[in-house]
């Protein structure tokens, strides 16, 4: 979404995260990018092991020329690929991931916010603008439709607690260094749902985005997060239809394709990759539906 440098500089190597002018034309992003701001820095007081942005000026995020960037200390670390996950690794950051949602917030239930994706609408673009996703939105349309409607439901089914939620806590988000754990890319800090991203972060640890779910790394996840933040009762359904976040990426990256949200044709071309590796994980998704919650029923009643 965004894009990094390294820096070499007389006083050490930094990384530079050039912010996505499309991304930062959006309604709100300024406010957003607040918010994240402001809890970077309580994971910092409570002694989480983040890689925060550096201050210059009194301020986070620098501009110059309408461009807008953010500077880090490099970090000689490195994520995990895929197949070198572990149930060990998974244990880690689950309890890291309960750690943040029971730190003390002062702050009202989030919102819940409804997706109401038009699926008609970008199919009928892309027989023009893009038809080499044509096809695959096409024949499963009908999944995309079911799978919000059912996500929204899943809303008001769900306990009505708010944390503060990282957002995008998974593994290439991750730097282990000497075998510790350093979360980066925090720009997505904001108020949330915890056990929406519990198991959204239980799923990515344990390959669903390889569309191959270690159920062994699954369960370790859950048991971790369950040690450190204790007994929660869930219907283990609507936690499953929850998992919406997979379609607003989607509708994200359809845009992309679409040159609708684009800088340009190589981000055109990211989006469409993105659109036909998304909606494999989507189908995945329904495939093993209940299998996944035969196993969330081990540990939510």
């Amino acid at each position: 979404m965004h894009k990094m440098y390294r820096l070499h500089t007389q006083s050490g190597d930094y990384a530079l995260k050039l912010l996505n002018p499309e991304i930062m034309k959006c309604p709100d992003v300024f406010e957003n990018y607040k918010v994240a701001e402001n809890l970077e820095q309580c994971l910092e007081d409570n002694d989480l092991p983040i890689v925060a942005a550096l201050e210059y000026n009194g301020r986070k995020m620098q501009c110059i020329h309408n461009r807008y960037y953010y500077i880090f200390n490099w970090v000689n670390g490195k994520s995990l690929k895929p197949e070198d996950i572990k149930p060990e690794h998974c244990i880690i950051i689950a309890d890291l991931l309960a750690k943040i949602h029971t730190i003390h917030c002062e702050v009202q239930n989030a919102a819940k916010q409804e997706l109401d994706i038009d699926w008609d609408f970008y199919i009928e673009q892309s027989k023009t603008k893009c038809p080499k996703i044509t096809q695959i939105l096409s024949e499963n349309k009908n999944l995309l439709y079911k799978s919000q409607q059912e996500g929204n439901l899943a809303l008001n089914k769900l306990p009505n607690i708010t944390c503060i939620s990282n957002g995008d806590m998974d593994s290439k988000n991750i730097l282990w260094v000497n075998h510790k754990p350093q979360i980066i890319d925090l720009e997505c800090l904001n108020y949330g749902n915890p056990f929406v991203e519990m198991f959204q972060l239980a799923l990515c640890w344990s390959g669903y985005e390889e569309c191959k779910i270690d159920f062994s790394r699954f369960e370790s996840f859950l048991k971790s997060y369950l040690n450190r933040y204790g007994k929660i009762q869930m219907d283990c359904e609507a936690l499953y239809y929850s998992n919406t976040g997979r379609l607003e990426w989607l509708e994200y990256n359809i845009k992309r394709a679409l040159m609708i949200e684009c800088e340009n044709r190589q981000e055109r071309k990211l989006g469409i990759n993105q659109v036909k590796e998304t909606m494999e994980h989507i189908i995945y998704y329904d495939k093993i539906k209940n299998k996944l919650i035969s196993c969330l029923k081990k540990y939510f009643s």
